[in-house]
């Protein structure tokens, strides 16, 4: 029988992700509560999050691949970042970053139902942000509306004009999932993914 990868997200942006390297998946999204606790970390809340997704949809799935990871942008203050989901406090949250370094911490959760085994690993990604004028911040902001990404960008697009400088090992952890770490858990366990590589993906 085929493996069974099952994305557990509904974000459209690690939808993309996991279709450049050319898996076939499904999706289920994980309804979870993602409430921080108090003076929680922002790499432990990520991990906790990452693990509570894959935990839900696994139990969906009992002989699924089950892949999840969550991402926490953490202030330059140490404070936990969440979506803006408005222009108002999109433009905030980069007047705050304006000349400033951001850390982004991706956990990434992997479970393999049928054999039993599942591997957690969290990367990060440091961002330098170039010093910005309210005037870019406004124009960048009602180009690509990025409401829905932590950070208040989106790095695989126009966002990328808001660097100075970026650090870490895959740029895909910036987007939201971890590709190389997803990677090396599967070739570990013996499982490549270009041997699932249809005619179809191919030219994804």
């Amino acid at each position: 029988m085929p493996l069974q990868f099952v994305l557990a997200s509904s974000s459209v942006y690690r939808q993309k992700q996991l279709r450049t390297i050319g898996l076939p998946f499904s999706i289920d999204k994980p309804e979870i509560d993602e409430t921080p606790f108090p003076e929680e970390p922002a790499k432990d809340l990520a991990v906790r999050l990452a693990e509570a997704k894959c935990t839900v949809v696994a139990a969906r799935h009992p002989e699924g691949i089950i892949i999840a990871s969550d991402q926490v942008a953490e202030s330059p203050d140490g404070q936990i970042l969440g979506k803006p989901g408005t222009l108002e406090n999109a433009t905030r949250q980069l007047r705050h970053f304006s000349g400033k370094t951001v850390n982004f911490h991706t956990a990434l959760c992997v479970k393999d139902q049928s054999n039993n085994r599942s591997n957690c690993i969290i990367e990060t990604f440091t961002v330098h942000f170039r010093q910005l004028s309210t005037n870019q911040i406004i124009q960048y902001l009602e180009l690509e509306k990025p409401f829905d990404c932590a950070g208040s960008f989106k790095a695989e697009g126009l966002g990328v004009r808001l660097f100075s400088a970026l650090q870490g090992r895959d740029h895909n952890t910036l987007i939201g999932l971890p590709i190389m770490a997803l990677i090396d858990t599967l070739l570990n366990w013996g499982i490549d993914p270009l041997d699932y590589v249809t005619p179809n993906l191919k030219n994804l």
